[in-house]
């Protein structure tokens, strides 16, 4: 039997609207969704730093950190994969109730995975942005050496190659990493927080 319908919050919250007013913007979920190697990362943090310098707060969910810290109980099968996003989507949620830009950066490679995280996190705060790049182009790339490993046997079902990954349909913000540099993804994707009215000016 769960124990969690003896678990009441006791603590009044601070309203959503009395937080975003103090804090000049509301909180939501930034889902990047792409290969590896496709620049899902480098564009997080750049857009993380961006807005940080705007005076915002706004924070990024890395996989590597996830990985190592509140997911490192989970190996990498297809139920702990989406378990490990069902744990992000949750911790995303709470940074959007606290009023926080919370960008979060994961291959998420299953469609059925990224519309739980929108469920969770609630449709009208989630952003679900395609960081998109060719296989080749994220092969070249390789930061972390993977797909070596991959072609070497090191790495089995590895997404884009023996594992399938669903690219998004109709996402929030379509960017190809191999045709926008950084500071023109950067800016789409801040131009799309603002046009659904998070941010507010700063005074």
């Amino acid at each position: 039997m769960s124990e969690t319908k003896h678990l009441h919050n006791q603590v009044k919250p601070i309203p959503p609207g009395e937080r975003a007013r103090l804090l000049g913007q509301q909180g939501c979920v930034v889902w990047f969704t792409g290969l590896s190697g496709s620049g899902k990362s480098t564009i997080a943090r750049a857009c993380e730093e961006a807005l940080l310098k705007d005076r915002r707060f706004a924070y990024v969910l890395d996989g590597d950190e996830i990985r190592t810290g509140l997911n490192k109980d989970l190996g990498f099968s297809m139920d702990d994969r989406t378990e490990n996003l069902r744990r992000i989507a949750e911790v995303a949620r709470l940074f959007a109730e606290c009023g926080v830009i919370c960008i979060t950066s994961f291959i998420s490679p299953l469609k059925s995975s990224r519309e739980e995280a929108r469920q969770v996190a609630g449709d009208a705060r989630f952003f679900e942005v395609f960081i998109d790049a060719p296989l080749d182009v994220c092969e070249q790339r390789d930061p972390k050496g993977l797909y070596r490993k991959v072609r070497a046997g090191e790495i089995p079902e590895f997404t884009g190659i023996g594992s399938s990954y669903e690219p998004p349909v109709n996402p929030d913000l379509h960017i190809r990493t191999d045709k926008t540099s950084i500071q023109d993804a950067v800016a789409g994707v801040l131009q799309t927080i603002r046009a659904r009215g998070f941010l507010k000016a700063n005074a």
